[in-house]
């Protein structure tokens, strides 16, 4: 499938929007580590607000401290969750799974 031709116009509103959502990520991967944000809190609101919900939920661990790429890998694992799996695709029993193993 071939990508849309854009104009110069399309382009440059498209490269804007991504890089708005990748600092809206950024703030909350932030937010996470410093402690204002909280993982139930944010998996609560991962289907009604959009930049939680494509926020990779490896990302999400991984900005809690003392939660490296091993940790997270081996948590994920624990809980059947893929490492690709962003926060909004989480079924009831994989959210239930990560945030009883987070305890």
């Amino acid at each position: 499938m071939a990508l849309p031709t854009l104009t110069p116009e399309q382009r440059a509103e498209a490269l804007k929007k991504a890089a708005a959502a990748r600092t809206a990520r950024k703030e909350l991967r932030d937010a996470i580590a410093r402690g204002d944000e909280t993982i139930p809190a944010v998996l609560d609101r991962a289907k009604s607000d959009q930049v939680v919900g494509k926020t990779k939920v490896a990302d999400l661990l991984k900005s809690l401290p003392g939660y490296g790429p091993a940790k997270v890998s081996q948590l994920l694992e624990q809980t059947g969750i893929d490492a690709s799996r962003r926060a909004a695709g989480l079924g009831d029993r994989q959210r239930q799974a990560l945030l009883d193993a987070l305890k």
